[in-house]
């Protein structure tokens, strides 16, 4: 399965791919085949890092989900003021750009607070990533009544994030909401009543691993 998000590329890929080996046929064999196995692998390339994979997400809605595929590069006690406003523990999960790049709700309830932010482009397991990169910062309120934020931030190969979430929006752990193209981070914001059951340097499949527990 293709992500939709990812069509236009495809297809841009795909005509320049057509356009540029059409020119190559008029030049020396050899060159020619050098230069359609490279728009092949490209093509290739291009279409694998936009697949969607289905996933079958636990149905426990105390449990918090990975929001994407990667792993865990940090993990630490912050002090949520934005939209929790009290300490949290950040897990923050690097995609490299081979990984799965569709993004996941980690849990069910209420968006609140939904806020975009351009930036820089910083190496996405910078700690300074989260402050200054570019960014779409997510609030949801648990029907627990736990708020906990999670954020899309891109990386240094990274020039698009994509979302479909607002604020008023109902949203249930393991549905799709939004792509981040090409290398990038998530950052889940959790509060104290949430057991961590991830340690650093694990690997996490969207939809599927166990970030914590709400107890």
């Amino acid at each position: 399965m293709i992500s939709k998000e990812g069509i236009g590329t495809i297809t841009v890929v795909v005509l320049f791919s057509l356009v540029v080996g059409f020119g190559s046929s008029f030049l020396p064999d050899l060159l020619s085949y050098l230069i359609y196995a490279v728009l092949g692998v490209l093509c290739l390339l291009t279409i694998y890092f936009f697949r969607d994979p289905d996933r079958n997400t636990p149905n426990d809605d105390s449990l918090i989900i990975s929001p994407a595929d990667g792993k865990v590069v940090l993990i630490k006690e912050v002090d949520e003021s934005e939209y929790m406003n009290q300490p949290a523990t950040q897990v923050s999960i690097f995609l490299s750009p081979l990984n799965v790049h569709v993004n996941r709700v980690p849990f069910s309830g209420d968006v609140e607070y939904v806020k975009y932010s351009p930036g820089k482009y910083l190496m996405a397991w910078e700690d300074h990533a989260s402050e200054e990169n570019e960014r779409a910062h997510f609030g949801v309120k648990h029907p627990s009544g736990t708020k906990m934020l999670f954020k899309q931030i891109t990386g240094f190969l990274a020039r698009r994030i994509v979302y479909n979430l607002k604020e008023g929006d109902k949203v249930t752990a393991g549905e799709r909401f939004g792509i981040m193209k090409f290398g990038s981070r998530m950052d889940l914001l959790l509060p104290d009543n949430v057991e961590i059951l991830v340690k650093k340097g694990e690997k996490t499949v969207a939809g599927e691993s166990i970030i914590g527990k709400i107890r």
